[in-house]
């Protein structure tokens, strides 16, 4: 079948998608920073409480913040060290949020302390939902939502398919695609355990058509007693949404408001799936996850395993970053984060550091003009919005007629919009803030 002949979703954009000086170099494990500092809130939902004391000496892995409540997940030690402070720091939505400051021992083998497994054999579906809260397993994707929280079904809803996340659409991001290739065996294992959980009757293992490397090996690996599949999908974003997955691959939509469980269905990130299976028969926590580094600016690009709460800066100077960098983005372009100091640490959300010469920055933040009406947004928009009519909206603070008229919480910041807006305007930006408005005035 040619690519033309490939499933994919309505609208969208193509990016240019910027992987090849990444996506055939093999993850390789990170040094470790003298000092590491670890957010207690890497998560959506309530931060984790810390379980250790300054001055503790700690073993890689251990757990050094529990769950605090169902939608939390535990924290592990990425190191062997002692726990020199519990403070506050920086992160990298510009909070000072509650951390753990770990100095590693440098002259530690750095093994990683195994706990009690989760047998496959044995294990009930509430006891693997536990143990994933335990391992601290959260979407690795970048939306960071606990796992086992979304795992966790309600009683009145049933899954039919379980369909593995490895699109990757974002630019420049190849960690999906390299742990597809080369933790194949931790993704099946994973898949084994979610298929437990959830009850569902098949598995679709989606790939975008520029990893078809990684689709062949999968196919060629592929266990005969697991009802899975691979198909691969037209290259376009976001291919990698939820959303948009779910009507490529099944044909079904999720209705406003909704979630994929409406719909029978649940999405779970690939790497987030891997980890799954690399961390429970061992009985592990997340202490490092796999991020790409790249970027114009970036010298020595890759694929590397980073220690959770490694600085950015430690980072950037360890790849070798130019002088002339101007900007960074933790994630990718689209729907990252650009990051206002260099002193945030890598969290369990981070799945890429990407950063730009003056350049390259100069011709993403360009001069604003006003909406000319073209369209081009309402005919890029995945959702079928109006960000045209939206950002009109946001400009005179009318964000609750946005929510209510226009449908302003179905969007899910893919950055389509903007990246087609010739005027420039920041419409994710105007988005965020208006959503953030509306939440705001219904708490209060």
């Amino acid at each position: 079948m040619g690519l033309l002949g490939l499933k994919t979703f309505r609208h969208g954009v193509h990016p240019p998608e910027s992987k090849d000086e990444t996506s055939g170099l093999a993850i390789r494990q990170f040094p470790f920073a003298p000092l590491l500092i670890i957010p207690l809130i890497q998560h959506m939902g309530k931060p984790s409480q810390p379980v250790v004391v300054e001055g503790q000496e700690v073993a890689r892995g251990q757990r050094i913040a529990r769950p605090d409540g169902f939608v939390s997940v535990s924290m592990h030690a990425p190191a062997s060290g002692v726990v020199r402070r519990i403070a506050l720091a920086p992160s990298i939505t510009g909070r000072m949020v509650p951390s753990v400051y770990l100095e590693p021992h440098p002259g530690s083998t750095q093994e990683v302390m195994e706990g009690m497994p989760c047998s496959l054999d044995t294990a009930t579906p509430d006891e693997i939902i536990a143990a994933i809260q335990d391992a601290g397993v959260v979407g690795l994707g970048g939306a960071a939502f606990p796992t086992h929280v979304k795992l966790k079904i309600p009683d009145d809803k049933y899954v039919d398919t379980l369909i593995i996340n490895g699109i990757e659409c974002e630019p420049y991001l190849t960690t999906d695609h390299r742990v597809m290739l080369q933790q194949s065996e931790d993704v099946f294992t994973g898949i084994r355990y979610l298929l437990r959980v959830t009850g569902a009757e098949r598995v679709i293992i989606g790939v975008e058509a520029n990893k078809a490397d990684a689709a062949e090996h999968l196919r060629a690996e592929l266990p005969a007693d697991l009802p899975a599949s691979v198909e691969v999908l037209r290259v376009k974003y976001p291919q990698g949404a939820e959303k948009m997955l779910i009507a490529a691959l099944l044909g079904r939509e999720v209705p406003s408001g909704g979630l994929p469980l409406d719909v029978h269905s649940l999405c779970v990130n690939v790497a987030t799936t891997a980890e799954i299976g690399r961390l429970l028969p061992r009985g592990r926590g997340i202490q490092e996850r796999v991020i790409t580094i790249t970027g114009p600016a970036v010298r020595r690009k890759g694929n590397y395993r980073i220690p959770i709460g490694t600085p950015l800066r430690f980072l950037l100077e360890s790849a070798g970053v130019d002088e002339s960098v101007y900007r960074v983005f933790l994630g990718g372009p689209m729907m990252g984060q650009a990051a206002s100091s260099l002193d945030i640490s890598i969290t369990k959300g981070t799945s890429g550091v990407v950063a730009f010469h003056d350049e390259e920055a100069t011709r993403t933040y360009r001069n604003v003009y006003p909406c000319i009406r073209c369209g081009y947004c309402v005919d890029a928009c995945p959702i079928f919005l109006n960000p045209a009519q939206l950002g009109i909206l946001s400009q005179s603070s009318q964000y609750q007629r946005m929510a209510d008229e226009y449908h302003l919480m179905d969007c899910f910041e893919c950055g389509s919009c903007s990246f087609v807006c010739p005027s420039h305007i920041p419409l994710v930006h105007q988005f965020r803030y208006a959503k953030a408005a509306v939440r705001k005035a219904g708490a209060a």
